[in-house]
C-alpha cells in the first residue's frame, strides 16, 4: 500500500536550518536509446512559432551567491505556460513524499527511535559531452528528431551547478544526518573520450574546465555547421528549432566554449562506469580501431541523406552492430560531405585501464578517496567493480555492467557475477547496497564477452541478490527515468539522468527504525541553477539555468523521465 504525507510535515526542520543561516551555501548514438541514451519515446512536438530575437549578452562571471540547501521537497522548476510553443520555467510546488510499505509496515514513532546508518548522493547519467567531436551521430536527427539536444554544448556548467547544490545540501532532508559521500552510477562521459574523462574528474574534484577541443578559440560543432537540422543560436535563419520557438542568442558559441569553474565536492565520492564511459557513441566496440582514428582527426560528418539515417537507425534499433561496421561503412563512404575541423588529440577514445588510471591520479582526488573507489587491484586485473564502506555495518558493492564487445544495454560476465556472489557471502553480516549503471530491465546483453566469458542477464542479478536478505537496495540510472521497483526483500532504485530535463540527482539516506524495520529516504535535488531563465545572461550560472530550460523544450521530451509521485521522494520501508 501506497501513503502520501504532505511534504511540507516532512521539510520544517531542514527549511528552519536554512532560515537560520545552520545550512550553508551544481550520447552518442541514442537513436535506439531516445534521446539522451534513455529508453523514453518521444512525444509529438509543440507547434510552431516565429523564435524571438535576444539583444546581446552578459557575459561576466556570475557574482558570489548563496545556493539555498533546496531539494524538490521545496520546488521544482515547473513550466509557466504549457501551451506555449517555447515553454519558460519558473519556481512550483515541491514534490510530496511518498511512503511506500510493499516490503514493510511502518509503525507509528519510528522518527523518534531513527539511527542514521547511511547518508549520501546519486549522481547518474552527467553525460559530460565534447559536441565537437568527430564520432558523434548527430546526423542521425534526420530520421529522429530528439537523437540531437539543442544543448548538449552546456553540459559542464550544468553539471558544476549540481555539485554546487550538493555542496549546500550538507545533511539528509530527511534525517539531518550528515551527508557521507557522493557516488556516481555512469555515463559519466558521453563519447568515451580523454578530453570529457577530465571535465567529468575535474567537475567532481575542483578545477578550471574549457568545455572545448579543437580550435580554441572557435566553436566547430553542428550549431554553426550551415545544417537547417540544427538549432543555429547566432543567425536569423529558420532551422529545424526554430520553427518550434527556440530564440536566437548572440554570444551563445562562443560562451559554451568559455572556461568554467568547479569548486569540487565538499565529500568524499565513488566513481562507477556505464556503457558511454567505456563504448564509442555508448554503444560500439572499435574493434577495427577506425573509429579511434576518425576520433582525433580533422573531418566532421554533419548530414547524410535520410536514407542512410533510416538504414543506420534500423540496424542499431533492432541491436545489430555491436563492432560499429555500419557507422564506419557510413563515415568511408561520406568522405566527399565532410568538413574540415581542428584535429585534437584529446578527443581520443581511453581504454579501461586509463579510466582507472585517470581516477587514481592523485590531482583528481578532490576529497578523495584515493581512486574513488578503484585501486591499483584494480589496475592490475583491468575490473572495475569493487567494495566501499557506506557507514558503520553497511559496504557498497559498485558493479560494471558495460559489455567491451559492445551495445548500450547491460550485463555482467560469469567473472564479475561469481565475485559478486562472494562478495555477498562475506557480508552476509553486514547491510549491502549494490550500485550499477544498468539497471535490472535494460541488462539484455548476452553477446559472447571478448574474454569468452558468458554474460548473465539482470534477472539472473535479481536472483542472485533475491538470496542475500542483508542487500537493502540496488541503486543504478541508465534509462534516464526515476523508477522504484520493490523486490521482494530490497528495493531498486533508478535515478533520472542530469542531461534531460528535469535533470535530478537523490539523496538517500538509510535509518534504523529501532522497531524491526528499516526505512529507506530517496530526495530528488536540482541543480543549483536560478529556475527563471535569462536569455541574456551567459555567465557561469545564466548557462545553467539555460541548460534547464533547453532541455525541457528539447524536441522529444516528454514527462516520463520525472516518474510518477511514487518514483520520486520517498520512504521505502524494509524488515531489518
Amino acid at each position: 500500500m501506497t501513503r502520501i504525507r504532505s511534504a511540507a510535515n516532512a521539510v520544517d526542520r531542514r527549511s528552519f536550518l536554512a532560515a537560520t543561516g545552520a545550512v550553508g551555501v551544481s550520447a552518442g548514438i541514442g537513436l535506439a536509446l531516445g534521446a539522451g541514451g534513455g529508453t523514453e519515446e518521444a512525444s509529438a512536438a509543440p507547434g510552431k512559432t516565429t523564435a524571438p530575437t535576444v539583444p546581446g549578452p552578459r557575459t561576466s562571471a556570475s557574482p558570489t551567491r548563496t545556493v539555498p540547501a533546496r531539494t524538490t521537497l521545496d520546488s521544482v522548476a515547473t513550466p509557466l505556460d504549457e501551451s506555449a510553443a517555447f515553454r519558460r520555467l519558473g519556481d512550483g510546488p515541491g514534490w510530496d513524499l511518498v511512503v511506500r510499505d510493499e516490503l514493510a509496515s511502518g509503525k507509528s514513532g519510528r522518527a523518534e527511535r531513527r539511527t542514521v546508518l547511511s547518508s549520501f548522493v546519486q549522481l547518474t547519467d552527467l553525460h559530460l559531452t565534447d559536441v565537437q567531436h568527430p564520432v558523434r551521430t548527430e546526423y542521425m536527427r534526420a530520421e529522429k528528431v530528439s537523437a540531437w539536444r539543442p544543448h548538449e554544448a552546456l553540459t559542464v556548467p550544468g553539471a558544476v551547478a549540481l555539485v554546487e547544490q550538493i555542496n549546500a545540501l550538507t545533511e539528509g532532508p530527511a534525517t539531518g544526518a550528515p551527508l557521507s559521500f557522493a557516488v556516481t552510477t555512469g555515463d559519466n562521459t558521453d563519447n568515451n573520450s580523454r578530453a570529457e574523462l577530465d571535465w567529468f574528474l575535474t567537475v567532481m574534484s575542483g578545477g578550471r574546465i574549457s568545455p572545448n577541443t579543437g580550435n580554441s578559440r572557435q566553436y566547430e560543432g553542428p550549431q554553426n555547421s550551415g545544417e537547417r537540422l540544427y538549432w543555429h543560436p547566432e543567425d536569423g535563419r529558420r532551422d529545424t528549432d526554430k520553427e518550434l520557438g527556440f530564440p536566437r542568442i548572440d554570444g551563445f558559441l562562443a560562451a559554451t566554449i568559455r572556461s568554467v569553474n568547479s569548486p569540487g565536492l565538499r565529500m568524499p565520492w565513488y566513481s562507477t562506469a556505464g556503457n558511454h564511459d567505456g563504448l564509442a557513441s555508448g554503444a560500439i566496440a572499435d574493434t577495427s580501431g577506425f573509429l579511434a582514428e576518425f576520433a582525433v582527426g580533422s573531418r566532421k560528418l554533419y548530414a547524410v541523406p535520410d536514407a542512410d539515417a533510416k538504414r543506420l537507425m534500423e540496424i542499431i534499433s533492432k541491436g545489430g552492430d555491436p563492432t560499429g561496421t555500419a557507422l564506419v561503412e557510413l563515415l568511408r563512404d561520406s568522405k566527399r560531405r565532410m568538413r574540415s575541423i581542428t584535429p585534437d588529440p584529446s578527443r581520443a577514445p581511453f581504454t579501461p585501464h586509463e579510466y582507472l588510471s585517470a581516477h587514481l591520479d592523485p590531482k583528481q582526488a578532490g576529497k578523495g578517496p584515493a581512486g574513488h573507489g578503484y585501486t591499483a587491484a584494480n589496475l592490475d586485473s583491468d575490473t572495475l567493480y569493487y567494495t566501499f564502506p557506506m557507514g558503520e555495518k553497511v559496504t557498497g558493492i559498485s558493479l560494471d555492467t558495460t559489455d567491451r564487445a559492445g551495445h548500450f544495454t547491460g550485463s555482467l560476465d560469469t567473472t564479475q557475477l561469481k565475485w559478486l556472489e562472494r562478495t555477498l557471502k562475506e557480508l552476509r553480516d553486514e547491510y549491502v547496497v549494490v550500485f550499477s549503471h544498468h539497471n535490472s530491465w535494460t541488462m539484455t546483453n548476452t553477446h559472447p564477452d571478448p574474454t569468452g566469458d558468458a554474460r548473465h542477464n539482470g534477472d539472473e542479478v535479481l536472483a542472485l541478490l533475491k538470496q542475500h536478505r542483508n542487500v537493502l537496495a540496488w541503486v543504478n540510472g541508465h534509462s534516464h527515468r526515476n523508477s522504484v521497483l520493490a523486490h521482494d526483500s530490497f528495493w531498486e532504485i533508478s535515478t533520472a539522468s542530469h542531461i534531460d530535463f528535469p535533470q535530478l540527482a537523490r539523496v538517500i539516506e538509510i535509518a534504523d527504525n529501532g522497531d524491526g524495520t528499516l526505512s529507506l529516504f530517496t530526495t530528488l535535488i536540482e541543480s543549483s541553477a536560478p529556475h527563471r531563465t535569462d536569455f541574456e545572461d551567459l555567465s557561469q550560472t545564466g548557462l545553467a539555468a539555460l541548460y534547464r530550460e533547453l532541455a525541457l523544450n528539447a524536441p522529444g521530451s516528454t514527462t516520463k523521465p520525472a516518474g510518477k509521485s511514487a518514483d520520486r521522494n520517498t520512504e521505502l520501508l524494509l524488515k531489518r
